[in-house]
């Protein structure tokens, strides 16, 4: 008896990761593999089609992230920090984040390239992605809107989404594409 496959809901040190858009081609029917986390499935084939495309010389990652299950429902001792004792209902709480290493796993031309940190915030459902780049080669805002927006309607279809209309987090609650590039939401540094 027993599980014949076993699929890892959270990054993993030593099961190979994969995320889908960016590297399932690479799956051999291995046992115990890992999906990686939420924030690692919004953030991997969001980066994925930048780096394709124009390169990405390094990135800040912040995520705005929704309440978890881990989280204190009132202040109380934690074991990991001060900040996570506190009550996950009533504060955004500044906390560390692991989701710039597994991208490296899962595309490794950006080991290294990516960092980033997180907000908890109180809300019950769906979080955000602010990435910001360096990129190797020159772009607009509007070429690398196309970009994704090309992916969404093609190789990426049903993972990457691309929503023309000015939505709100709760709308999302239950799309099941795993990352959402807001065009309304993105700006360029000059």
């Amino acid at each position: 008896g027993g599980a014949k496959k076993v699929v890892i809901s959270a990054p993993s040190k030593d099961a190979p990761m994969f995320v889908m858009g960016v590297n399932e081609d690479k799956y051999t029917n291995e046992d115990v593999v890992s999906n990686a986390s939420c924030t690692t499935n919004c953030l991997a084939p969001l980066a994925k089609v930048i780096n394709d495309k124009f390169g990405i010389l390094e990135g800040l990652m912040t995520t705005v992230h929704a309440t978890t299950a881990t989280q204190k429902t009132v202040d109380g001792p934690s074991n990991k920090d001060w900040r996570g004792g506190r009550s996950a209902s009533t504060n955004i709480i500044p906390s560390a984040t692991g989701p710039a290493k597994p991208v490296g796993k899962v595309l490794p031309e950006l080991n290294g390239k990516l960092t980033g940190m997180a907000f908890r915030v109180p809300t019950t459902d769906v979080s955000v992605v602010d990435l910001t780049v360096r990129l190797e080669k020159p772009a607009s805002s509007d070429a690398i809107k196309s970009a994704l927006k090309e992916a969404s309607q093609a190789k990426m279809k049903g993972i990457l989404g691309y929503p023309e209309d000015q939505l709100v987090s709760s709308d999302f609650t239950t799309d099941s594409r795993s990352s959402i590039f807001d065009p309304k939401a993105g700006i360029a540094l000059s």
